[in-house]
């Protein structure tokens, strides 16, 4: 085992693990976001925005992530969507913000397949009598879902939320392969330039476990406290 060429390349990994992680966070949001909304179609009483919502939903789950990758990279650019390239943040982020657009993009819609899911669950978690309270008290349907029933399935929701962003910080090393980098692109970096197979990545995956563990027992804390105040 040979660690030598830490003290030569350390920074490298500090500064993929920057970009993992920047990464992560916007495409969680993107993904809770559009995951908010397909979680409304699909509980939703009418038809069509509920096939809609469900045909995505088992579309993205159903196929690879490193397909919808490049469906996204290159066939964007196919049909003549180029993203903008902006020098300030190529420089911060060390490559090619439209390559970062790209793979925020990919891993938000497919995250934003399981939020989904999360938010039905927490949505239908919550005792149809108050529904039935809120209306009869002149609410709307959209009134009700927005200020009884939301507030309480996003408490519900939180823990599964929380694990998903441990989920797309692990699953966003595949976006290495377009160039992007992330940390694993830096650890194949490193390999690259010191022939060194096993070493480099045995580091990353000691990097990806300290992003996450720290980030797991706080949500299983927050989890324990909310169950507390139940």
């Amino acid at each position: 085992m040979n660690f030598s060429f830490l003290e030569k390349y350390w920074s490298f990994y500090l500064v993929g693990a920057k970009n993992t992680v920047i990464l992560a966070m916007f495409s969680v949001l993107l993904g809770t976001f559009i995951g908010l909304f397909l979680a409304f179609a699909r509980v939703s009483r009418s038809g069509v925005p509920r096939i809609l919502a469900t045909a995505y939903v088992e579309f993205i789950r159903g196929t690879p992530l490193l397909v919808q990758l490049f469906i996204i990279y290159f066939g964007l650019q196919s049909v003549g969507i180029v993203f903008p390239e902006v020098p300030v943040l190529d420089k911060l982020l060390g490559f090619r913000f439209s390559d970062f657009l790209s793979g925020v993009i990919t891993m938000g819609i497919n995250s934003a397949a399981y939020v989904c899911e999360i938010f039905r669950g927490g949505i239908l978690s919550i005792d149809s009598g108050q529904t039935k309270a809120g209306r009869s008290l002149g609410f709307s349907h959209f009134q009700t879902m927005y200020y009884i029933i939301l507030p309480q399935a996003l408490r519900n929701s939180l823990p599964a939320l929380g694990n998903e962003f441990v989920v797309v910080i692990k699953e966003s090393s595949i976006v290495s392969i377009i160039g992007i980098a992330d940390l694993m692109f830096k650890a194949n970096t490193i390999r690259g330039i010191t022939y060194l197979p096993f070493e480099p990545l045995l580091v990353a995956a000691l990097i990806y476990f300290f992003l996450t563990f720290p980030l797991s027992k706080l949500l299983a804390h927050i989890e324990k406290g909310m169950r507390k105040n139940d």
